[in-house]
């Protein structure tokens, strides 16, 4: 059964950690997308150009398909995979962790690097409040210019979120309505007239 609601972080932050000389900068962002990934990535990337590896991880979504790691150039498994326990040990969702890493000259070895990077990625995500969201469930609403007023009163009360709008005479509107709340604000909808929600597929 899919859950109401999920646990994600609202604001980027940043750690560090140290061993032996290296440093470890740990970043984590909030992210609704790949395209969001890309240039929260760049982001880091031109920032810390002299750095030794921009490791990361990332999950999106809320059926666990939608994830991807790097160790870029690391040894395989050291630093994204590390990186990713951290986020599902937090069991939090659409959120990027991008680990720096700046070489100190003394070599840490597998173990030193899975807890360097593990480290890292769990302070980043302790320095910033984890929040819990509504399941969104998309819908698009057709309506008359002149029930704009009643729409919104139904889409305040059940604390949708209007995530696209076009308004001329007639009105197309894309809003997330809350999982747990669907059946009463598709009910209100239909109780005006004229407004047909229908739902909206791989948005």
């Amino acid at each position: 059964m899919t859950p109401d609601y999920y646990f994600t972080i609202e604001k980027p932050s940043v750690a560090e950690f140290k061993d032996r000389g290296s440093r470890f900068v740990a970043y984590a962002f909030p992210i609704n997308s790949i395209e969001e990934f890309k240039v929260r990535l760049a982001e880091v990337k031109k920032e810390h150009g002299k750095a030794s590896h921009h490791c990361f991880a990332y999950r999106i979504g809320l059926d666990g398909n939608t994830h991807r790691v790097s160790d870029d150039g690391e040894p395989s498994g050291s630093a994204g995979r590390p990186i990713l326990g951290q986020i599902d040990s937090k069991q939090v969702t659409n959120v990027l962790i991008v680990v720096v890493r700046y070489f100190g000259g003394t070599l840490l070895g597998v173990p030193g690097l899975i807890n360097a990077y593990k480290t890292a990625a769990t302070l980043a995500l302790q320095v910033t409040p984890l929040v819990q969201k509504p399941v969104l469930e998309i819908y698009r609403l057709q309506f008359d210019y002149t029930q704009m007023n009643e729409v919104m009163m139904v889409v305040k009360q059940f604390d949708c979120t209007v995530l696209r709008q076009e308004m001329h005479l007639f009105c197309s509107m894309d809003i997330g309505i809350p999982r747990n709340r669907l059946q009463e604000t598709l009910f209100r909808f239909k109780d005006l007239r004229d407004v047909l929600p229908e739902k909206v597929v791989n948005k």
